[in-house]
């Protein structure tokens, strides 16, 4: 029975790994700021059979954030996984977000990751075991028009890991920590989220349900010496192509980036979202980990699987090559 931190738990990627981990029995601590989602999610623990502590955090703060790695400790004991994945966002032009809106969406995206992570090293490195998870995207790598803000930040991140993880290694810490890069998602955030655009803001798709990247999350978890997860078939293109041909990619997301994120339903453009207040707030409710796009959701991953067993597809394609050579000398032999 583990003890795991999961932040941006009540909705979303967040509410999904914290619903995986509870429903294997381990000790979940839901660190979020909307107060219904939290204790929805942690209702749909404890009726799993796990067991639940949902704290009120806002993971720009760091004090709190701190304070509520104490108190996990406090009321499960020590912390075996930490996963970080709270974030917020502006949909928008660049020109458009506010200097005080930037700030905010990288107190949130980034250094929530930073405090996190600090908080959590700051208790398993001297018992020398525990694993920090960092819940990325493709945008880590490939930065795409109207999220300026979020591509910053998890650029960031990412940066921030590989530094981490090198500082781990070279220390022989029994710490690891890992990536898990996702895809676009079904979340609440295209509802939730602070959006100066026109339309209604949506997925780039192909879009996955959150159980996939709760799945991909969980083993990463589970199995930390990988320095990094891909999550659909999507993640690894894009990824791929950005390494090729970044200048190609860079003019064909100028042509279709824009349009290819917003639904054809139109938005109002003043609408507050949850920068600053969480969405399930005095007039709000609880969001779920679902957004609005289910019947265009796809429910696996054979990538997901892929990324988990690269050692054995390795050892197949070296097979498949020795018996494929062995076949040709057969034929040239004749």
């Amino acid at each position: 029975m583990a003890v795991v931190v999961v932040t941006g738990a009540s909705g979303g990627v967040g509410r999904a790994v914290a619903r995986r981990f509870g429903a294997r029995g381990d000790r979940v601590a839901l660190l979020a700021r909307g107060e219904k989602g939290l204790d929805a999610a942690a209702e749909e623990i404890r009726a799993s059979g796990g067991q639940a502590l949902p704290l009120p955090v806002d993971v720009a703060d760091f004090d709190a954030v701190e304070a509520a790695a104490a108190k996990v400790e406090s009321e499960f004991g020590p912390i075996d996984v930490w996963v970080n994945t709270a974030f917020s966002s502006v949909f928008a032009p660049f020109e458009q977000i506010t200097p005080d809106e930037f700030r905010r969406v990288t107190e949130v995206s980034y250094l929530g990751y930073v405090y996190g992570t600090r908080a959590a090293l700051t208790r398993m490195k001297p018992r020398d075991r525990g694993t920090i998870v960092q819940v990325g995207s493709a945008l880590a790598y490939r930065g795409i028009p109207l999220q300026t803000a979020y591509c910053g930040s998890k650029h960031a991140v990412q940066g921030f890991n590989e530094s981490l993880r090198c500082e781990l290694l070279h220390a022989k810490s029994g710490v690891r920590t890992t990536m898990v890069q996702l895809p676009a998602v079904n979340t609440p955030q295209f509802t939730w989220l602070r959006s100066r655009l026109g339309r209604h803001a949506q997925p780039v798709p192909p879009i996955y349900q959150p159980e996939v990247a709760a799945q991909a999350i969980v083993y990463a978890a589970d199995h930390p010496r990988r320095r990094e997860y891909w999550v659909g078939a999507s993640t690894a293109a894009t990824l791929a192509a950005n390494a090729i041909a970044p200048g190609i990619l860079d003019r064909y997301l100028g042509r279709t980036g824009v349009d290819s994120q917003q639904t054809s339903e139109p938005h109002d453009p003043n609408a507050p979202g949850n920068l600053w207040e969480p969405a399930d707030g005095e007039q709000g409710h609880d969001y779920g980990a679902h957004g609005e796009f289910d019947d265009r959701s796809k429910q696996s991953s054979v990538q997901v699987w892929a990324s988990q067993h690269h050692g054995l597809l390795a050892a197949a394609g070296s097979v498949a090559a020795v018996v494929a050579a062995g076949l040709i000398g057969r034929q040239v032999t004749r």
